[in-house]
């Protein structure tokens, strides 16, 4: 099997059209799959969140992640083991098998580009052609060697110097604009995250950043529209993406996460990495209550497991983990406020993904962010089980509501050639487009 370079791009689906799809989640803590059948709405138009279809799950499978680290892939032959039996897991629950997936990049230092183009038009009416010439023209800027376009996303049309057009087609004027954002990541995080998947036997339909799909997932559409930051907190690290308009206008990374509180658990207690993940999960918070002082954990050392038992008060516990939550929450604000979109009082923050469930985390954005905070949770998918219904697994429903949304996209055709990997420097496409021209 040859392995992409980069990941294939995904066609619309069409409103009238029925699908089962499968999503590959492939995260630093765990591996989930899902699969589901896609159904359309109905009526008169997309439903209250812009979706066109209805979801409803046939098969899940979700275990814990190995030879992952950091959203990148560590251990090919760990990782492989471990997506074959996850989405063997889903298969038997949905009694179906699975040739291709939808798969997240959460890892690969997730970043944004933005691109702006002009083109007269005359004073005609804008046509199709028109549309695709000034895209075109968007996309012809080049992106940061060693990278690979997840999303290109045009945000907003403007006509003779108007702007917050959305569909420009029919409308007249002189000079037609258009604003692009391009998210991308490194290409050798991804090509790894390719052959790990591709060596299970499967096809990749299309690659989504985590951020992006989550916010699809979690999002009302009124918030999506006046602005909201999605934060979606991993164990490997902290992914954003600011939607305003209904479009995703800006995508960042950092690499804090809960692995990282875990292990400052684990050296500030002296305890073992399960135990500090147990302790973690159980009584860690963001923030002190009155009663951590009267509360006690209980943990072994490392190497002294079942012989000395050992305890602490709850706050000590606590002044471990609120270093590390602030450390990461600062960094996000002070990233977010260089790319010119802070979080300010009136824009709404949502939290997802696994390591937001920590207590106390709210609130602790709420401080430093500012705005309105809450934890988002995947809604409006039939079918999914209680467990799935966690902010751990929003990006992983998200890429179910991805395919409802993938038209938005602009890739230039040409491009789209260039990123098969035939290993021939594209010779054999530009023989297929000599005898195209020629005969």
């Amino acid at each position: 099997m040859r392995t992409r370079l980069f990941p294939p791009r995904m066609k619309q689906l069409s409103a009238r059209r029925s699908a089962t799809i499968a999503v590959l989640d492939v995260g630093t803590s765990k591996i989930a799959c899902l699969i589901a059948r896609l159904s359309p709405v109905g009526g008169d138009g997309p439903s209250a969140r812009g979706r066109t279809h209805r979801a409803r799950v046939l098969g899940i499978g979700h275990q814990r992640s190995r030879g992952v680290k950091a959203g990148q892939i560590v251990d090919m032959e760990e990782a492989e083991a471990a997506i074959r039996r996850t989405v063997d897991a889903a298969e038997r629950m949905a009694r179906t098998q699975v040739d291709s997936v939808i798969i997240t990049a959460s890892g690969g230092r997730l970043a944004s580009q933005h691109f702006a183009a002009k083109t007269r038009i005359d004073g005609a009416a804008v046509a199709a052609s028109d549309v695709h010439r000034v895209l075109e023209a968007s996309a012809t800027h080049v992106t940061e060697r060693g990278r690979v376009v997840l999303h290109s996303l045009p945000t907003g049309f403007s006509l003779d110097g108007a702007c917050g057009i959305r569909e420009p087609a029919g409308m007249v004027g002189a000079e037609l604009g258009v604003d692009l954002h391009v998210a991308s990541v490194d290409q050798a995080s991804m090509r790894n995250l390719l052959v790990a998947i591709e060596r299970a036997h499967l096809s990749i339909e299309a690659a989504a950043a985590a951020p992006y799909v989550a916010g699809l997932a979690v999002l009302e559409a009124d918030e999506a529209e006046l602005g909201a930051i999605v934060i979606d907190m991993g164990a490997g690290g902290a992914s954003v993406a600011v939607f305003s308009g209904g479009a995703v206008v800006h995508t960042d990374a950092v690499t804090l996460g809960g692995n990282h509180v875990t292990m400052d658990i684990a050296r500030g207690l002296d305890c073992r990495l399960a135990d500090a993940e147990r302790l973690k999960t159980l009584y860690g918070a963001a923030i002190a209550s009155p009663s951590d002082e009267r509360e006690t954990v209980a943990f072994d050392h490392v190497g002294e497991s079942g012989e000395h038992s050992a305890s602490a008060p709850k706050s000590h516990l606590v002044r471990i983990i609120r270093p590390r939550v602030e450390e990461t929450l600062e960094f996000l604000r002070d990233r977010l406020a260089a790319s010119g979109y802070p979080a300010h009082a009136g824009r709404r923050i949502v939290l997802t993904g696994g390591a937001c469930l920590l207590t106390g985390l709210p609130e602790a954005s709420r401080r430093i962010l500012g705005g309105q905070v809450r934890v988002g949770r995947p809604a409006g998918i039939d079918g999914l089980p209680e467990s799935a219904r966690s902010p751990a697994f929003a990006a992983a429903v998200g890429l179910l509501v991805y395919p409802q949304f993938a038209g938005r996209e602009y890739f230039e055709p040409r491009r789209e050639q260039e990123t098969r990997g035939t290993g021939t420097g594209g010779y054999m496409s530009r023989v297929g487009q000599w005898l195209k021209d020629s005969f």
